[in-house]
């Protein structure tokens, strides 16, 4: 008879899901990744769940359910995701199907070591863009390259540019980021006239109504996975590391600003950072930086054999 009950409870609560996952597309406009995002979580979150009722979940079963996810080998940020996305349906729960339990409140994931990001140095980054021949990919692969470095954009953010985005004039781009929010980057000289270049190389290969500023050798938008690809690729043919992708140009970008300038704020709002902590890290590269300088330059910093 449990058995049985077990059975029923999955429509429903499957059901339960995509409703919720149709508020967040419809209600709320989330990209439809994030909706993807959710609904993976969300289906660990029924899985981990099995028999047991949503209702009737406590604090102690996602407790056990973490810890579960935990042992698997999840780090303590993709389990705060995950969290988030279960407190979220909780309260969509509770507003829309009269539940009265948010078995999440008051739960925190377990603390990750933090990793600095990898950076190139300035040398490496120019190496990078040092792309030789004028035929038609290595013109695009240049302007993205360069575009990456000279903005700090996101991987999602560049692939979603049109050619209209990007504003010779006053020598910006306009980037559409997390939450849909959109904000101005300037953009240097060199990329600018990569990308001059790479436009007159897109023209014959776009397709009848395509607006993506980069695309593929068959005129279609270029995915965020060929771009990892490309940039793998060219640092291997220009001597760099193998790791080099394109979120390592970001915190390029971010690291050189910051020690140039300064201005934690600025970098902050050109990344497009909702709050100041996340941009913070940058300021542990910079202290790298300097502190190799020292120790490379400083009389007193070499230890004595």
């Amino acid at each position: 008879m449990r058995r049985d009950a077990g059975k029923a409870k999955v429509p429903a609560e499957n059901k339960l899901l995509r409703d919720f996952l149709g508020h967040l597309a419809d209600e709320r406009r989330l990209s439809r990744n994030t909706v993807i995002n959710y609904g993976r979580d969300i289906t660990a979150l029924l899985e981990l769940a099995a028999a047991t009722p949503l209702a009737k979940l406590q604090i102690h079963h996602l407790r056990r359910f973490v810890a579960q996810l935990h042992a698997r080998g999840l780090d303590g940020r993709t389990l705060a995701r995950m969290l988030s996305a279960w407190r979220a349906f909780y309260r969509y729960l509770a507003r829309d199907h009269g539940y009265i339990n948010n078995p999440c409140l008051g739960l925190r994931a377990p603390k990750t070591k933090k990793h600095l990001p990898q950076a190139l140095s300035p040398d490496e980054a120019a190496r990078l863009m040092e792309i030789p021949g004028d035929d038609v990919l290595a013109v695009r692969d240049k302007a993205i390259f360069e575009l990456f470095y000279s903005s700090g954009l996101r991987l999602f953010e560049l692939t979603g540019l049109a050619p209209t985005d990007v504003n010779f004039g006053d020598a910006t781009v306009r980037v559409t980021g997390k939450g849909a929010k959109t904000r101005i980057v300037p953009v240097g000289s060199q990329a600018l006239l990569a990308v001059e270049k790479w436009l007159k190389q897109r023209e014959p290969l776009v397709q009848a109504g395509g607006d993506a500023l980069f695309v593929s050798r068959n005129g279609a938008r270029l995915t965020p996975r060929a771009i990892q690809y490309r940039c793998k690729t060219w640092a291997l043919k220009l001597g760099l590391n193998s790791g080099v992708h394109p979120h390592v140009l970001r915190h390029s970008f971010a690291s050189h600003v910051l020690q140039s300038s300064g201005d934690l704020r600025a970098v902050q709002e050109m990344l497009g950072h909702a709050s100041i902590s996340s941009t913070q890290i940058y300021t542990h590269l910079d202290f790298q930086y300097l502190a190799k300088v020292y120790d490379a330059a400083h009389p007193r910093a070499k230890k004595k054999s």
